[in-house]
């Protein structure tokens, strides 16, 4: 492990943080770094139903002897903490003879606190039980766990197919499959406790007691947190994983893709630590002991949250792209089985203006292959079927313009025109059709004027 044995004495404690948050263990959290007095870490493990205070101590380098153990016996009986206690040391190296001895007799003697020793053979098994990567020294994440990409119950393609549903003049068999794109975008999903009290002279003004949990895109570059949606897809499924197997998602998609985590779990607790801080931090009002009204922002100290858990998954964002004639068509959604959210939907968007959204209605133009909002469909005079004014064939008719599908069309309806007498072609103008019936209304009128004149 000699790559972490460069790291510094601070760093290797924020390894160990991590390595026990994924062990289980409860409240994990670092002691002040300006005088930890025996103590590095600080947490909580349920044995049987009990509750215990566990106190650690952290030696990444060379050899430990049994002065450090004894120094740790002694910070536990002095760690406040309501129940029973034990400690552990961890070390990259190893321990001495004397060191062994001290901490085995303490378990032989039922000691009230007894002591772990953790070696760097331990910590090596340890890595591989919980799947971090301690070789690099930075505790990349390593996972194997996914959301269910699509779900099992329908064909990889259904989300797509049922997308195109609500568009009018298509059918679903009319469509060709869609070229299918899974990337596995890694995410941690971050549960926090802040326990903040602020008070001044006349007493507590601002209590913080909070559970949150949020969810952190973890790509390279900088964290960023999901949207609501996202989060809320996230958190109703990290108990329906399964293992992320890239030869058997190849035969379900045309592409598969997997992105690495790119930061480590340490920066990404910081990272939630700095944001849930923002978040919590609020001004209040309060009035002194003169009678005089101020005002305070209550900023949480990095103490005053505590993170509970970081889990590692992986999150599925499934592209589909429908090539039909002249136009293609994305459709993509980030998945969790039977369950989705949209992330771009060029299906319910006319091609030929802002139109968006499934508010709105859309009609399928079988001529180019576009999709088009209300106003730029039109019936196709000849076949009396949707055509989109971006490839129709027009000309007026009269006061009246007519679209057609192409040249041939237009062509076959101006011999038709022709041919048609004049009521026939009042009918393909409306215009003509109402001022037809204001010219005979007005007829009648001027004989009945004439008669009565008479």
């Amino acid at each position: 492990m000699a790559v972490l044995d460069d790291l510094s004495g601070f760093e290797f404690e924020d390894v160990m943080e991590d390595v026990f948050r994924n062990l289980g263990y409860e409240n994990v959290r670092q002691a002040e770094r300006t005088a930890d007095e025996g103590r590095d870490v600080m947490m909580e493990e349920v044995v049987d139903g009990t509750r215990r205070g566990v106190v650690v101590e952290c030696k990444h380098r060379g050899t430990v002897g049994r002065p450090v153990v004894q120094k740790l016996h002694s910070a536990i009986a002095t760690f406040e903490f309501d129940g029973p206690k034990r400690g552990m040391v961890a070390t990259t190296g190893r321990f001495t003879g004397p060191a062994i001895e001290y901490a085995q007799r303490l378990r032989r003697n039922d000691d009230p606190y007894p002591i772990e020793l953790i070696d760097g053979e331990d910590l090596r098994e340890i890595a591989d039980e919980i799947g971090l990567d301690l070789y690099n020294g930075r505790i990349e994440i390593l996972c194997d766990e996914t959301l269910r990409p699509f779900d099992p119950a329908t064909s990889v393609a259904a989300p797509a197919e049922e997308a195109f549903q609500d568009i009018d003049n298509i059918e679903s068999t009319d469509l060709p499959a869609p070229h299918s794109h899974v990337t596995f975008r890694p995410v941690v999903a971050v549960t926090a406790d802040t326990n903040a009290v602020f008070e001044t002279s006349v007493g507590v003004i601002h209590r913080v007691n909070d559970r949150s949990r949020l969810v952190v895109h973890a790509e390279r570059g900088h964290p960023e947190t999901a949207s609501g949606d996202v989060s809320n897809l996230v958190l109703e499924n990290l108990h329906a994983t399964v293992d992320l197997e890239a030869d058997r998602f190849e035969d379900q998609f045309d592409v598969v893709e997997e992105r690495r985590f790119g930061q480590t779990q340490t920066e990404y607790k910081d990272w939630a630590v700095d944001r849930l801080r923002e978040h919590q931090t609020t001004t209040v009002s309060y009035t002194g002991d003169n009678n005089v009204t101020y005002t305070k922002t209550c900023e949480p100290n990095r103490s005053d949250i505590s993170i509970q858990s970081i889990e590692p998954v992986y999150l599925p964002q499934v592209r589909h792209t429908t090539d039909l004639q002249e136009y293609s068509y994305p459709y993509e959604y980030f998945a969790a089985g039977p369950s989705r959210v949209t992330s771009e939907d060029e299906i319910h968007q006319c091609v030929h203006c802002d139109i968006a959204g499934t508010d709105n209605t859309y009609t399928y133009c079988a001529n180019c292959g576009s999709i088009n909002c209300n106003s730029h469909i039109k019936t196709e005079r000849l076949e009396e079927t949707p055509v989109c004014t971006g490839c129709a064939v027009t000309e007026r008719f009269a006061f009246k313009t007519k679209y057609f599908y192409d040249e041939a069309n237009r062509d076959a309806f101006r011999e038709e025109y022709e041919a048609m007498p004049f009521y026939e072609k009042a009918k393909e103008n409306t215009w003509l059709v109402v001022s037809a019936a204001v010219f005979v209304v007005l007829v009648l009128l001027g004989v009945l004027a004439t008669v009565g004149g008479l």
